[in-house]
């Protein structure tokens, strides 16, 4: 079963109200000189406006924005429907337009135009800062390079002197293993060079100063380009 169509009484009066309004823009655009299809272009300009800068308005407000401009050239557009509407209901001879009249009437377009380019070309939304990896530099100091490297090569492995030079060892008792866990080894610690803390900082001030918070031991690993034991060692210089 098809649904009933049934009129809008609201929707009903805006169509009327806007005929009404396009009529006097059209009546007031020709009676300052603007004859033919420009006539016709006024009302359109002036509406096209103040729809835009209204639906800019409740975008902006829904952002939690400032809505400023926005509400600035809604009352521009308001101004011009109404003053046009208020122009044609007999308080000036459409026969006799005043010239300050016909100038606002002639300048309208760029006054619309630069309104319209505003509406849309400025932001609407705030930006939401996201935490993010914050890009390697393309430059390392030659220093820190240096001691990466260094620290990157495989150490000598010593001599062993042959078997046959060292004295057999007696063999010693080994001594009965306590019951419970083994627990594990400690990890060596790090020597870390006094060049790559200092430019470790640099990275971390840079860090804190663009983000607010402190730089972690896998950015500086990322950022440095460094073992993550030696990452971690670094960071607990930088605390």
């Amino acid at each position: 079963m098809r649904p009933t169509l049934r009129p809008d009484a609201v929707l009903v009066q805006a169509v009327i109200a806007g005929a009404l309004s396009f009529a006097h823009l059209h009546d007031l655009a020709e009676a300052a000189g603007q004859t033919g299809w420009k006539a016709w272009a006024y009302p359109v300009s002036v509406d096209l406006l103040l729809v835009a800068a209204w639906h800019r308005l409740r975008s902006l407000r829904a952002a939690g924005t400032s809505a400023r401009s926005a509400w600035t050239w809604f009352t521009v557009a308001l101004a011009a429907s109404l003053g046009a509407n208020i122009a044609t209901a007999g308080l000036l001879d459409l026969t006799d337009v005043p010239d300050w009249l016909r100038i606002l009437v002639a300048g309208w377009p760029a006054l619309a135009f630069l309104g319209g380019t505003l509406l849309v070309h400025s932001p609407g939304h705030p930006a939401v800062p996201q935490p993010a990896e914050p890009a390697r530099d393309t430059e390392e100091p030659a220093a820190v390079e240096a001691v990466i490297e260094r620290d990157d090569m495989p150490e000598p492995e010593p001599e062993i002197a042959p078997a046959s030079a060292l004295p057999s060892p007696e063999p010693e008792p080994v001594p009965e293993a306590a019951p419970g866990p083994v627990p594990e080894p400690e990890p060596a610690p790090v020597t870390v060079p006094p060049a790559l803390v200092a430019h470790a900082r640099k990275v971390a001030d840079d860090y804190r100063a663009r983000t607010g918070y402190p730089i972690d031991a896998d950015t500086l690993r990322s950022r440095l380009g460094v073992p993550p034991l030696m990452a971690h060692a670094i960071a607990a210089q930088l605390a």
